[in-house]
């Protein structure tokens, strides 16, 4: 491919995952996050990355950490997106020199839903179904990087958008959403 048809590409991509999360986001009530969501990909840190390893078919930060160990456009974007469970990592103040995950708001754990969701269907194209977002996150849901309750909160979507579909599941999370913001519930 040629740098002006991956360029093309890429923006595509960007655009079509970021459509697709802004709907999400908007069936819950997270309309500011839905039209703020990942505004950092069109940074030139992010952006340059996905031209030169533009695939179609997976991330082009992954394909760069394969390529060359580290991702610097990854590094950068979940420095600055908070639906990201590696944006909350710190150092565990119990055991010195150990990174523990923090416990999400529950507003992006939302988020990250709908991410998860939305970034399913634009890889997986015509190949999506509800459990790809399951199977996704499946072999990084161990990860002491994820806080517990973080883990348990997208667990708990994941699998209810496997087991019972995306109707139900954008209903709950949507009342949830709601509930909690009510209550100032914000974790």
């Amino acid at each position: 491919m040629s740098y002006l048809s991956n360029a093309w590409g890429h923006f595509k991509t960007i655009n079509h995952h970021k459509y697709e999360v802004m709907k999400n986001c908007f069936r819950i009530g997270l309309y500011k996050q839905g039209l703020l969501h990942d505004l950092s990909k069109y940074s030139w840190t992010e952006f340059r990355t996905g031209i030169h390893y533009y695939r179609g078919y997976r991330s082009p930060n992954s394909v760069e950490r394969i390529e060359t160990g580290v991702s610097p456009a990854w590094l950068h974007h979940k420095g600055r997106n908070k639906h990201h469970f590696e944006y909350w990592v710190d150092y565990d103040l119990e055991k010195k020199g150990t990174m523990v995950g923090c416990r999400m708001p529950y507003r992006y754990v939302a988020e990250m839903f709908c991410d998860r969701v939305a970034a399913s269907k634009v890889y997986k194209g015509k190949e999506y179904n509800n459990s790809c977002p399951w199977e996704y996150f499946k072999p990084s849901k161990d990860s002491t990087l994820i806080h517990p309750k973080t883990r348990e909160e997208l667990t708990k979507l994941l699998l209810m958008l496997r087991d019972q579909g995306e109707e139900e599941t954008f209903r709950y999370l949507k009342q949830e959403v709601k509930r909690r913001r009510k209550a100032h519930d914000y974790f």
